[in-house]
């Protein structure tokens, strides 16, 4: 039986939201392994001089923790 545990990562990039979802995925791998899956949550940007100076996610990242 495969057991999987779901953690909450933000992340942000000055180039767009594939970006900081990258972002979040290559963070929680420095300390996660078997990531299988990653669930965009919520999208938000930072706004300076009528354009988007800043995008930001808050993903759901799944792995596998047990057989």
């Amino acid at each position: 039986m495969a057991v999987v545990k779901v953690i909450e990562v933000m992340a942000t990039s000055n180039k767009s939201f594939e970006d900081a979802i990258n972002n979040a995925v290559t963070e929680a791998s420095k300390t996660v392994k078997n990531i299988k899956s990653v669930y965009v949550k919520d999208m938000n940007g930072k706004v300076e001089g009528n354009k988007i100076s800043s995008y930001g996610v808050t993903t759901k990242i799944s792995f596998h923790v047990g057989e």
